[in-house]
């Protein structure tokens, strides 16, 4: 892919994530950090393969910073109770694995941080508060 294609990608999720943001509730925030963080780690397998060591260290570092300041500063422990203390051991984990796939130029803990942020997604993208009805004219 060529540079300009990288950009113009960038551009347009970067746009969708900032023109979402304002409408989103909180359930769909956090699908927008799931997002986020697999985005950053598909960047960084891309940078990986491709060589680019500086811009796999910044892909891994914004997937952690979506994982910990994102994903793990929104818990609440009091209301969350055991699933919360066990999602936070489970984003610590995540950032453990990127931390070794940048240190060692490995892709295995990048893989297995992305399979693991699929399947919170999914749960939690499963769980979806139900919407309103819309009212018919």
């Amino acid at each position: 892919m060529t540079t300009p294609s990288k950009r113009a990608i960038s551009a347009y999720v970067q746009t969708g994530i900032e023109t979402g943001v304002p409408d989103a509730d909180a359930h769909r925030l956090v699908l927008m950090l799931f997002d986020g963080a697999l985005a950053a780690v598909a960047d960084a397998r891309n940078r990986l393969r491709s060589g680019d060591i500086a811009g796999r260290g910044q892909a891994i570092s914004k997937a952690i910073a979506i994982v910990d300041e994102g994903l793990r500063a929104s818990l609440d422990a009091r209301a969350g109770g055991e699933i919360a203390t066990q999602l936070e051991g489970l984003y610590r984990y995540v950032c453990s694995k990127l931390l070794e796939a940048n240190l060692r130029s490995q892709a295995g803990p990048l893989e297995e941080a992305s399979s693991l942020l699929t399947q919170l997604q999914s749960a939690w993208a499963m769980i979806a508060p139900a919407q309103p009805e819309l009212a018919h004219a």
